[in-house]
């Protein structure tokens, strides 16, 4: 609480006493009384009081006074504390004064000396009494004035939210009308459906969808759209799981029933609405007819199965080979006369005897018979990078365009094959069959020949013929596998088969002769075996031959067939030993044989 204090002035002490022992009987010790004897004192004084936060309450100042008279001194007091009563003492003082007092200073009195003790006394008082009450309406003013402004500030918040009400509920209404115009023009169907399944708003367009005359009857007539909408009840469990799980969905794709039993695709996208507690209210979204949509790609898919089944019933006719050969992307790209060269090897393949075979079976039969014998070929010769050219009759035509090793390789798996149908065969009471595999590799011609209504593909060159003529030589050589020595070479490893040299022969109308070999890695192990055993000899034996030692070159074969009496061709070499005359086989000439003119095949 701060400290109230009266300051008296007079340049007489005697004086100042007298009314500082007058003013303390009068109020006795509740405010501080403090004396000054010269106007310029008084200020300091006044300065000290303020600054450690006195009230001066009331200056009582003399008129005369050395440096400063008493008006100037109230004057410069009102301007530092303007709250402070003043009441000015002297006998001396002239109007002006006074008036100058009153004016600049607000004089609270003019009290002439010598003053009346009760005079000086119920004035002094009065003016304590009126600093008080000007204090208290002082206060009351301010904490009025505070009140005021907290209400012009209160006032003008309120008039700024209802400025703002009024334009959230401008808004709001804008908003809902262009919801409502979005809702019941939309092309969309628009729903809003409750957690148990009911739809609690929907648009025309929905309605329109589903096959109603208008909303309420649709949501009149739907109280179950997990039985009664969809096609499959789970669809709305999904629905439910997905809106749970990631509050909302997207493109959520079901059939669904309309009104007249008829059944459309829809597509859905709804997101959840929830409650301040994070519960679900309704769930809301747009329903599109998609139906035209999935008939397009429901017809678009039979059309694509369609396309790849006629694609592969076309790579059966012409295989994706022999096309990416030509150097073309389909079937559609090939014309009349593409052609091609390419380094390939031929593989010839043929039933031994299949004419005497064919004369025992009905046509059904035969045809039951050629399509088993080939479809266990068929996986042998694609396992090995090759692909079937033509089937002819019972004969394959393959080809392989990368390493020789392919073919030979092919061909060793389609006897292994034809060993495991053999067993089958003689287990159902049939006679096994043989197959003479020719080998050649070359340069060959592919291309399509034929006219503006029928093309076939096809391979030329001599390399193909000497195949052909090589798998013939098979059974005269008694072998089930031959290779030429242009195989022989495109092999990577050689010494990864079993081979043995058999003879050199001329083609029909070709100088140069053709050396030819046999490859025995298809044959049943126990003649595999056999031939293994005997292979020293043998290739002993022809050594003799082609030195034209023939008594000790049959010496060497006989020595081979006393260890393999099924070895045909050490048999013929046998048999030209003993009797050196030409032989020709399959428009072939044997080159070895010592004695004689080649005859022409």
């Amino acid at each position: 609480m701060t400290k109230q204090v009266i300051i008296c002035v007079d340049d007489e002490p005697t004086v100042l006493r007298s009314l500082k022992t007058e003013l303390q009987y009068a109020i006795g010790n509740d405010y501080v009384i403090e004396i000054a004897e010269e106007g310029e004192e008084a200020l300091e004084l006044i300065a000290e009081l303020i600054e450690e936060e006195y009230e001066i309450v009331l200056v009582i100042s003399d008129y005369i006074m050395p440096g400063m008279k008493g008006d100037d001194l109230l004057k410069r007091v009102h301007l530092i504390s303007p709250k402070t009563l003043k009441i000015m003492l002297t006998g001396q003082a002239d109007l002006e004064a006074v008036g100058n007092a009153i004016k600049y200073a607000k004089l609270y009195r003019y009290i002439a000396k010598p003053w009346q003790s009760e005079d000086l006394n119920l004035t002094v008082k009065e003016a304590i009494n009126s600093y008080l009450q000007d204090k208290e309406l002082s206060i009351k003013n301010d904490k009025l004035l505070a009140l005021n402004q907290q209400l012009e500030k209160l006032n003008q918040e309120q008039a700024a939210l209802i400025v703002k009400l009024h334009e959230n509920e401008n808004r709001l209404k804008k908003a809902e009308q262009k919801y409502r115009a979005i809702f019941e023009n939309a092309v969309e169907g628009i729903f809003q459906t409750s957690p148990t399944g009911l739809y609690l708003s929907v648009n025309t367009a929905l309605a329109q969808i589903f096959g109603y005359k208008s909303p309420q009857e649709l949501m009149e007539s739907l109280n179950n759209l997990q039985h009664q909408f969809y096609i499959d009840p789970d669809r709305r469990c999904q629905f439910l799981e997905l809106i749970q799980q990631q509050g909302e969905v997207s493109a959520f794709e079901s059939e669904v029933y309309r009104r007249d039993g008829s059944v459309i695709w829809i597509s859905e996208n709804a997101r959840a609405i929830r409650d301040s507690d994070g519960r679900i209210l309704y769930y809301q979204g747009f329903v599109e007819n998609i139906t035209s949509r999935k008939q397009a790609e429901a017809e678009r898919l039979k059309f694509t199965n369609e396309l790849f089944l006629v694609n592969q019933a076309f790579s059966r006719f012409v295989p994706r080979q022999f096309i990416q050969l030509l150097d073309k992307e389909s079937i559609v790209e090939v014309k009349l006369g593409d052609q091609v060269q390419q380094e390939m090897s031929v593989v010839f393949s043929d039933i031994r005897d299949f004419t005497a075979l064919s004369e025992t079976m009905t046509p059904q039969e035969n045809f039951k018979f050629i399509n088993a014998y080939l479809s266990r070929m068929e996986p042998a010769i694609l396992e090995n990078n090759g692909f079937i050219d033509k089937y002819m009759g019972d004969a394959i035509m393959a080809l392989f365009s990368g390493h020789a090793d392919d073919a030979v390789k092919a061909g060793i798996a389609m006897l292994k094959s034809l060993d495991r149908y053999n067993q089958h065969r003689m287990k159902s009471g049939y006679q096994p069959i043989n197959i003479g595999i020719g080998i050649n590799t070359g340069s060959l011609m592919l291309g399509t020949v034929g006219g503006h209504n029928r093309m076939d593909s096809t391979v030329i060159s001599d390399a193909v013929n000497l195949a052909s003529r090589l798998e013939g030589l098979t059974k005269y050589y008694g072998v089930s596998m031959l290779i030429t020595h242009h195989t022989l070479g495109g092999l990577q490893n050689p010494m990864e088969y079993n081979i043995r040299f058999i003879d050199r022969v001329k083609v029909k109308g070709k100088s140069k002769a053709v050396a030819i070999f046999e490859v025995f890695d298809g044959d049943a192990p126990q003649i595999k075996e056999i031939k293994l055993a005997t292979i020293g000899h043998f290739e002993e034996a022809l050594w003799l031959y082609n030195k034209e030692l023939f008594s000790e070159s049959s010496q060497k074969f006989a020595e081979v067939l006393s260890i393999n009496p099924a070895d045909t061709v050490a048999k013929i070499y046998l048999e030209l030993c003993q009797q050196p005359e030409r032989k020709v086989q399959n428009g072939f000439q044997s080159v070895f044989y010592p004695s004689s003119q080649p005859e022409a095949f």
